[in-house]
């Protein structure tokens, strides 16, 4: 994986989410993967649980990490080409990019929608020039239209809540433990909440992208001008009345976006009327009512009393504290799974000529090269013992795991490398 944008990147959700809650079992599992590598945050706007968590998976992983704030101590950046540059911008972003990417591994970038352009938004032109000139693996830190990290983390949240009979007071604010009976697939809602500000479409976007890929009834909830874009609603089915899209629900997952144009272009990024008379969009202990004791969700920060109200978010089934903290798995499993990508393209370079037994074990020592493969794949080689590999300093250190294993074994199958196996000689 060197891009992380949409679910489709991540591959196999299942799989995904084993990895999650392998990871979030034992954070520190793959702290040697990251040894002598850079992470590089780069934050065109402000970022208090992405920064963070972010920071902490990279860490988790013996990353060393860079934050770099666009807008506070960098030159201004300008990002259009032809433009004359005489305004306060004094570098340009195709000079910077291919700079920042000499002193990482991997990229990831937070730039948000300018609403100048729906056409600009919607191709993501600031990550994609990163994408193409940084020359390194690039994430999305949330962009103009996606934001796959907290949706990955919504998800993570969900399979661990789905199941509950029993819903705990809530440890910050107390409330009367809840019995419910969870169905076995479960409704989740995404309703549009009013604002003052127009917000982007990202967080939307990527929730009802990585719900449809999921086993759950999802239902989207919004007054009329607020649809979100096609290719991230899917078949999700669309609901109007927001009392009716919540009857039964196991989850409501509260956002606010500003008019996407789909359906009105010449609106887009603008907040429809005034926000006030959408007062009774906010999420209360009425709508609350008519579900299954559903779970309040949000990605943060929230304007309570505007999008939720304090009752509400106060609840035993508010989980916005535990969704955040689960922020920080899928950014480790995002950072492992190009660490181990990158370094798969590495060796592969190198895998252009037959190895033997024979160009394992020189009068010095084992040949460094061969020495890392059959570490990868000698679990899957009955014949090949640690005790062969012993005396090679790298394959001590080397990051090795299943689906590294399962990729060299295939690998070598598929270019006809010779491997003979037999004891160190002599």
């Amino acid at each position: 994986m060197n891009i992380f944008q949409h679910v489709s990147d991540i591959g196999d959700l299942r799989k995904a989410l084993d990895e999650a809650f392998e990871i979030k079992a034992d954070r520190y599992k793959y702290q040697h993967l990251g040894k002598n590598k850079t992470a590089m945050l780069i934050f065109f706007n402000n970022s208090l649980r992405t920064r963070l968590s972010t920071q902490k998976a990279a860490l988790n992983l013996g990353m060393n990490v860079i934050v770099l704030d666009v807008n506070q101590g960098a030159w201004k950046l300008e990002t259009e080409r032809g433009v004359i540059m005489e305004s306060d911008k004094s570098e340009h972003l195709l000079e910077a990019i291919p700079v920042m990417g000499c002193y990482c591994d991997i990229i990831g970038v937070r730039s948000f929608a300018r609403f100048e352009s729906r056409k600009d938004d919607y191709e993501e032109k600031i990550l994609n020039q990163f994408i193409k000139y940084s020359g390194r693996p690039v994430f999305f830190m949330e962009s103009a239209t996606v934001h796959p990290l907290q949706a990955f983390a919504d998800l993570i949240t969900i399979e661990e809540y789905k199941n509950k009979t029993l819903i705990e007071p809530n440890p910050l604010f107390g409330g009367s433990a809840i019995q419910r009976t969870p169905n076995k697939r479960p409704k989740v809602v995404l309703s549009w909440a009013p604002h003052p500000k127009a917000l982007p479409q990202a967080v939307p976007n990527s929730f009802a992208e990585w719900m449809n890929a999921a086993d759950v009834d999802f239902v989207v909830t919004h007054p009329e001008g607020y649809e979100l874009d096609p290719a991230f609603v899917g078949d999700a089915k669309v609901e109007y009345d927001q009392m009716k899209a919540f009857e039964g629900a196991d989850f409501i997952y509260a956002k606010n976006w500003s008019c996407p144009g789909v359906t009105r272009p010449e609106d887009y990024g603008k907040v429809l009327g005034d926000y006030h008379d959408y007062a009774d969009w906010t999420v209360s202990d009425r709508q609350m009512a008519v579900t299954n004791n559903a779970f309040f969700m949000h990605c943060l920060p929230v304007r309570r009393n505007m999008i939720v109200t304090d009752d509400v978010i106060e609840a035993p089934t508010s989980i916005v504290i535990p969704e955040a903290a689960n922020r920080e798995i899928p950014a480790t499993v995002v950072l492992q799974r190009i660490i181990i990508k990158t370094e798969k393209q590495f060796y592969l370079k190198r895998l252009a000529y037959p190895i033997t037994s024979e160009t394992l074990y020189k009068k010095k020592g084992c040949h460094h090269l061969a020495a890392f493969l059959f570490a990868l794949i000698m679990h899957h080689i009955p014949n090949i013992t640690k005790g062969m590999l012993s005396n090679c300093p790298m394959s001590r250190s080397i990051p090795c795991s299943k689906s590294t294993c399962s990729f060299f074994r295939n690998s070598i199958k598929k270019r006809n490398v010779k491997i003979v196996a037999r004891q160190k000689p002599k």
